[in-house]
């Protein structure tokens, strides 16, 4: 009996050993180290690397027994993007990669992450001087998160348990010419929107820092969220900071504007961001792995939660704001997709300048405070002139009609 007893505790133990340990630092490193090498040549959207990160992203997830959730019975779903490269546009091909864990159950939990990067510097958005032609392999951004999609889906897919929800997991392209990926499955969904419980989003999770902690956003966007992660995250003693908002620069958005729950994790940014300098050596491989024993427990208390999580809206305050140093905003999500002159409305923050201006989602805004909007950078530089308090007229067009409004920032 004492013998059996020994060997009770000892297996015990040792199913509490693995289960701390079930995400593996080594094995992030692998999947990051190949995905962010010049192979992949920084994964571009619509481009050979992009169409090899894709190929070995569906491989995985075949190899774990997800489904192919994509278009046609395969785990692609294509989609038509227009390129600018060097002032000419291009038509072109890009994919969402989706596996479908279908655990027979009505709703569903959607887990994703953007895998494309910004390639060889033509599509824009490199904040490396002379760039042109320099492979960004984006290890941080995003080769971690791609990588904590791929094995969430190991794990999920591996622990021999029927959860009470199916999980989808994508892997997003065109997220850095303007979440066109997500944009493009919420519009096009591969199963019901109204099936989808909650959306969990990994952009930037390779660089955590103890002492800074970790980045959540969409916390207001379900009252579950708060009962959910406090304490799992003092068990796991990761320190974090919250944002309420359901709007930002990565793929949750699609799914917040749809009246989907939502969560994003981030270590935050560095100098590294959109540079060549984005390298796999300065990935914490260890510390992701605990990033991702946490979103494994918040899925796990999420799917255990006798009912689903509940929409709440909680827009951004610094909605089309790209960096903290403006001092004003409209409030507003540009449609990044747009390729005519001005500046697209996509969403429109509640009780912010646009919403109480009258400027409603679908809006394109071609004059702000007497400048012409031709760009999002013709935007940008109004806001970095203006002050809080300040009144300045906005010109748009709403279908083919002209409308001007008092905007107050």
């Amino acid at each position: 009996m004492k013998k059996l007893f020994f060997l009770l505790v000892l297996f015990s133990t040792s199913c509490q050993w693995s289960a701390a340990q079930i995400f593996s630092a080594s094995d992030i490193k692998k999947h990051v180290d190949l995905l962010a090498s010049d192979a992949f040549e920084g994964r571009g959207t619509a481009t050979l690397g992009e169409i090899k990160a894709a190929n070995y992203l569906a491989d995985l997830f075949k190899s774990a027994g997800l489904k192919a959730a994509g278009t046609n019975g395969t785990y692609f779903q294509p989609f038509q993007v227009t390129i600018g490269i060097d002032g000419f546009p291009h038509q072109m091909i890009a994919r969402n990669v989706i596996g479908f864990l279908d655990n027979g159950a009505e709703k569903t939990i959607v887990v994703g992450g953007h895998y494309d990067h910004l390639g060889k510097g033509y599509q824009s958005g490199s904040l490396s001087p002379d760039s042109k032609n320099l492979i960004h392999n984006g290890a941080d951004d995003n080769a971690s998160g791609t990588t904590g999609v791929i094995e969430l889906a190991k794990y999920f897919a591996g622990n021999s348990v029927k959860e009470k929800h199916n999980f989808l997991f994508i892997g997003f392209s065109g997220e850095e010419l303007g979440l066109l990926g997500s944009k493009y499955y919420t519009e096009s969904p591969t199963i019901p929107l109204k099936s989808i419980s909650a959306m969990i989003n990994m952009d930037m999770i390779g660089r955590y820092n103890a002492e800074k902690g970790l980045i959540i956003s969409g916390w207001g966007t379900s009252a579950a969220w708060g009962k959910i992660i406090p304490d799992l995250a003092k068990k796991q003693n990761i320190k974090y900071t919250i944002d309420s908002s359901g709007v930002g620069a990565s793929d949750h958005t699609s799914f917040y504007l749809k009246d989907i729950p939502v969560l994003q994790f981030f270590t935050g940014t560095h100098s590294d961001y959109h540079k060549i300098s984005d390298d796999s050596d300065k990935i914490n491989a260890g510390g992701e792995a605990n990033i991702l024993k946490l979103i494994a427990g918040v899925l796990e208390k999420l799917d255990n939660e006798k009912q689903d999580p509940g929409f709440l809206p909680a827009g951004n305050p610094h909605a089309g704001a790209t960096t903290s140093n403006f001092k004003v905003t409209l409030g507003v999500m540009p449609d990044y997709s747009f390729s005519g002159k001005g500046l697209k409305i996509d969403a429109v923050s509640k009780a912010r300048p646009a919403e109480i201006a009258g400027i409603q989602a679908g809006d394109v805004i071609t004059k702000l405070a007497g400048k012409t909007i031709n760009t999002i950078y013709d935007y940008m530089d109004v806001l970095g002139d203006h002050e809080k308090g300040e009144q300045v007229e906005a010109e748009f067009l709403r279908g083919t009609e002209t409308k001007v409004v008092k905007v107050i920032f």
